[in-house]
């Protein structure tokens, strides 16, 4: 039998923003994916990390002094045009992973280059800028996905198995909740949270979660929230939020899901986050519960404050393989993987021509910034609910596909609304 040369190729990957996601998922992955990526249909792929753009490049130089054997090559640029600068050092992908209100501007820039992206939960914040996005990837052929990592975590996979299968039939309710500690919003994030909220911050995974496993027409969004912690009382800063999704499906029927979501857990909780998700079904029940499936590891002198209590291996962790290997893996880096292997599969693949496999890969809505409408256009609602709240008109309502418009805010005592985005969502 002959010898067969397996085909190797190499990406070169961009990095906009080198925060907390950056040192947990994208340097782990980017660490692993050094020594290659394998698929049959492109061979043996390796991803290195050629430039980075940061506002003021002291984390890049932490992570290079810190790493440095592993990646002491890459190029760090700092504002002003820090995107521009590394966009002109040529990588073939890049991840941006910026706050929430700086994705659109970053990921414009990568995709009127012609570069393929991968963008952080919540892709952006309005309707208007996801259709930029989306006409800028199709016309330059690229691209253009988000990191919706809790798509991966094996229990919402298992659910929606049951639900593609049949098993569990027609959803009428759900509630879910993520409640992170003070040091998020008050240390980590403390720069960039003023005028935000944690619903856009991590509701959306939930929103996506109900989108993609279920399917169904989003029909209104409702949003109200607490404030005085992490800003004043009658600031435009949330603590939490409480949203609730009505979806109407093929049958006619609604179902109305609660997402609630706060950044103001006590810093002494037992993990870094609580997770939840409930939904009633036709037929069934599922619970999920973060910290009941997980492990409990006291340490004396470091747990909950240092280390926590409650710990998710599934999401992300290191550990040391039973070969003696040290490893990090986990749902939140399987996600980023993904992306790195569709992203060689449509430059280096061996089926069909390039244009067929980009349409293929492009067409996965699990990530596809094209699909992503519903979640944006519940995010922008839901922003905007808030704005009019923090401005002393509370309890709005936004009604989509409404006669008046794709988003059309309706706030107590006016009969006439605000239209939000005026194209069918």
């Amino acid at each position: 039998m002959e010898n067969q040369t397996v085909p190797s190729h190499q990406l070169k990957a961009g990095m906009i923003g080198m925060g907390m996601i950056f040192d947990e998922t994208y340097a782990p992955m980017l660490a692993a994916a050094r020594e290659g990526l394998y698929d049959p249909s492109f061979g043996v792929c390796s991803v290195d990390l050629s430039a980075v753009a940061t506002r003021t490049g002291t984390r890049a130089e932490k992570f290079r002094e810190n790493n440095g054997e592993d990646f002491a090559s890459f190029e760090s640029y700092i504002e002003p045009d820090a995107a521009g600068q590394l966009l002109n050092a040529g990588p073939d992908f890049v991840c941006v992973a910026t706050p929430d209100n700086r994705h659109f501007d970053a990921a414009r820039a990568v995709l009127e280059a012609g570069k393929h992206v991968i963008i952080e939960k919540p892709s952006v914040l309005s309707l208007d800028e996801l259709d930029e996005l989306t006409a800028l990837a199709e016309k330059n052929k690229v691209l253009a996905k988000i990191v919706y990592h809790k798509l991966l975590d094996p229990d919402h996979k298992k659910l929606r198995t049951l639900v593609a299968d049949g098993e569990l039939s027609h959803v009428n309710n759900g509630y879910c909740t993520l409640l992170e500690p003070k040091s998020i919003s008050g240390g980590q994030f403390a720069e960039w949270i003023k005028g935000r909220n944690p619903g856009t911050y991590v509701a959306v995974h939930y929103i996506k979660l109900i989108d993609f496993t279920f399917g169904g027409k989003l029909k209104r969004v409702s949003c109200s929230g607490q404030r005085g912690l992490v800003g004043p009382a009658d600031g435009p800063t949330w603590d939490s939020t409480q949203l609730r999704l009505v979806y109407e499906y093929e049958s006619g029927r609604e179902a109305a899901f609660d997402i609630h979501t706060s950044w103001v857990t006590p810093d002494n909780f037992p993990g870094w986050v609580e997770q939840e998700v409930q939904f009633r079904f036709d037929n069934g029940n599922w619970n999920g519960h973060s910290r009941r499936r997980g492990v409990e590891c006291t340490i004396e002198d470091k747990t909950p404050m240092v280390s926590k209590i409650s710990i998710n291996n599934h999401y992300n962790g290191s550990f040391l393989e039973p070969w003696g290997e040290r490893s990090q893996r986990g749902y939140g880096i399987e996600a980023i993987e993904r992306f790195f292997r569709e992203v060689a599969e449509v430059e280096f693949g061996s089926e069909g021509t390039r244009e067929e496999r980009l349409a293929k890969i492009a067409d996965l809505t699990y990530n596809s910034l094209a699909d992503d409408r519903q979640v944006v256009a519940a995010v922008q609602s839901m922003e905007a609910i808030l704005e009019r709240h923090a401005a002393g008109k509370p309890d709005s309502v936004v009604k989509v596909n409404d006669p008046a418009g794709g988003l059309a805010l309706y706030s107590p005592g006016d009969a006439t609304p605000e239209v939000l985005y005026s194209g069918t969502v």
